[in-house]
Protein backbone atom coordinates (compact mmCIF):
# COMPACT_ATOMS: atom_id res chain seq x y z
CA UNK A 1 0.00 0.00 0.00
CA UNK A 2 0.87 3.80 -0.50
CA UNK A 3 -0.47 4.97 2.53
CA UNK A 4 3.52 6.04 4.32
CA UNK A 5 4.30 7.03 0.85
CA UNK A 6 1.04 9.26 0.61
CA UNK A 7 1.39 10.98 3.99
CA UNK A 8 4.87 11.22 3.50
CA UNK A 9 4.13 13.75 1.00
CA UNK A 10 1.49 15.83 2.38
CA UNK A 11 2.89 19.62 2.87
CA UNK A 12 1.62 20.48 6.28
CA UNK A 13 1.75 19.38 9.64
CA UNK A 14 -0.08 16.51 10.98
CA UNK A 15 -0.62 16.42 14.59
CA UNK A 16 0.05 12.64 14.86
CA UNK A 17 2.66 10.00 14.25
CA UNK A 18 2.33 9.47 10.97
CA UNK A 19 3.43 5.98 10.70
CA UNK A 20 0.99 4.92 13.54
CA UNK A 21 -1.37 6.74 11.36
CA UNK A 22 -0.37 5.14 8.01
CA UNK A 23 -0.86 1.35 9.65
CA UNK A 24 -3.77 1.80 11.17
CA UNK A 25 -5.71 2.95 8.27
CA UNK A 26 -3.83 0.12 6.21
CA UNK A 27 -5.42 -1.82 8.82
CA UNK A 28 -8.88 -0.72 8.68
CA UNK A 29 -8.50 -0.88 4.40
CA UNK A 30 -7.54 -4.75 5.25
CA UNK A 31 -10.53 -5.41 7.76
CA UNK A 32 -12.67 -4.04 5.67
CA UNK A 33 -11.88 -5.87 3.03
CA UNK A 34 -11.62 -8.73 4.95
CA UNK A 35 -15.53 -8.27 6.03
CA UNK A 36 -16.69 -7.64 2.78
CA UNK A 37 -15.20 -11.11 1.29
CA UNK A 38 -16.30 -12.67 4.48
CA UNK A 39 -20.08 -11.66 3.94
CA UNK A 40 -19.86 -12.86 0.34
CA UNK A 41 -18.37 -16.30 0.86
CA UNK A 42 -21.27 -16.55 4.21
CA UNK A 43 -23.49 -15.89 1.27
CA UNK A 44 -21.93 -18.87 -0.77
CA UNK A 45 -22.46 -21.31 2.57
CA UNK A 46 -25.26 -23.88 2.16
CA UNK A 47 -26.20 -22.99 5.70
CA UNK A 48 -26.55 -18.98 4.82
CA UNK A 49 -29.73 -18.94 6.72
CA UNK A 50 -27.57 -19.34 9.95
CA UNK A 51 -25.33 -16.65 8.75
CA UNK A 52 -27.67 -13.82 8.73
CA UNK A 53 -25.94 -12.17 11.71
CA UNK A 54 -22.41 -12.67 10.79
CA UNK A 55 -23.22 -11.22 7.20
CA UNK A 56 -24.59 -8.28 8.38
CA UNK A 57 -21.72 -7.56 10.87
CA UNK A 58 -19.33 -8.12 8.81
CA UNK A 59 -21.16 -5.37 6.29
CA UNK A 60 -21.16 -3.20 9.15
CA UNK A 61 -17.38 -3.63 10.19
CA UNK A 62 -16.32 -3.03 6.64
CA UNK A 63 -18.61 0.06 6.19
CA UNK A 64 -17.36 1.70 9.49
CA UNK A 65 -13.45 0.59 8.83
CA UNK A 66 -13.70 2.23 5.25
CA UNK A 67 -15.23 5.02 6.48
CA UNK A 68 -12.77 6.03 9.35
CA UNK A 69 -9.50 5.06 7.02
CA UNK A 70 -11.17 7.52 4.64
CA UNK A 71 -11.62 10.33 7.51
CA UNK A 72 -8.13 9.52 8.62
CA UNK A 73 -6.34 10.15 5.35
CA UNK A 74 -7.75 13.23 5.23
CA UNK A 75 -5.91 15.72 7.39
CA UNK A 76 -6.92 19.21 6.18
CA UNK A 77 -8.95 20.96 8.93
CA UNK A 78 -8.87 17.69 11.07
CA UNK A 79 -11.21 17.58 13.44
CA UNK A 80 -9.85 15.23 16.99
CA UNK A 81 -13.12 15.01 18.04
CA UNK A 82 -14.68 13.08 14.99
CA UNK A 83 -11.49 11.18 14.57
CA UNK A 84 -11.86 10.06 18.43
CA UNK A 85 -15.31 9.33 17.71
CA UNK A 86 -14.88 7.07 14.48
CA UNK A 87 -12.35 5.38 16.25
CA UNK A 88 -14.22 4.51 19.30
CA UNK A 89 -16.74 3.08 16.73
CA UNK A 90 -14.72 0.97 14.51
CA UNK A 91 -13.27 -0.51 18.18
CA UNK A 92 -16.75 -1.49 18.57
CA UNK A 93 -17.62 -2.30 14.88
CA UNK A 94 -14.46 -4.52 15.35
CA UNK A 95 -15.02 -5.99 18.46
CA UNK A 96 -18.57 -7.09 17.70
CA UNK A 97 -17.88 -8.73 14.53
CA UNK A 98 -14.42 -10.52 15.43
CA UNK A 99 -16.80 -12.31 17.99
CA UNK A 100 -19.27 -13.38 15.42
CA UNK A 101 -16.97 -14.53 13.29
CA UNK A 102 -15.10 -16.32 16.14
CA UNK A 103 -17.98 -18.12 16.57
CA UNK A 104 -18.04 -19.47 13.48
CA UNK A 105 -14.41 -20.16 12.72
CA UNK A 106 -14.30 -23.88 13.34
CA UNK A 107 -16.20 -24.25 10.78
CA UNK A 108 -15.72 -21.71 7.98
CA UNK A 109 -11.78 -20.32 7.31
CA UNK A 110 -13.11 -16.88 6.09
CA UNK A 111 -14.50 -16.42 9.54
CA UNK A 112 -11.23 -17.09 11.29
CA UNK A 113 -9.51 -14.98 9.02
CA UNK A 114 -11.95 -11.95 9.33
CA UNK A 115 -11.86 -12.57 13.04
CA UNK A 116 -8.14 -12.00 12.99
CA UNK A 117 -8.31 -9.24 10.68
CA UNK A 118 -10.70 -7.81 12.79
CA UNK A 119 -8.38 -8.00 16.09
CA UNK A 120 -5.80 -6.40 14.59
CA UNK A 121 -7.40 -3.90 13.06
CA UNK A 122 -9.35 -3.20 16.68
CA UNK A 123 -5.86 -3.29 18.38
CA UNK A 124 -4.53 -0.19 15.76
CA UNK A 125 -7.67 1.64 16.32
CA UNK A 126 -7.35 1.50 20.31
CA UNK A 127 -3.16 2.21 19.77
CA UNK A 128 -4.11 5.49 17.85
CA UNK A 129 -6.85 6.70 19.90
CA UNK A 130 -4.61 6.18 22.78
CA UNK A 131 -2.32 8.73 20.50
CA UNK A 132 -5.32 11.02 19.89
CA UNK A 133 -5.89 11.29 23.76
Amino acid sequence: MRTVEMMETYPAEINLDRELLARTVEALVSCAQACTACADACLSEDMVAELRKCIRTNLDCADVCDTTARVLSRHTGYDANVTRALLQACVQACRSCGDECESHAEMHEHCRICAEACRACEQACEDLLAAVG
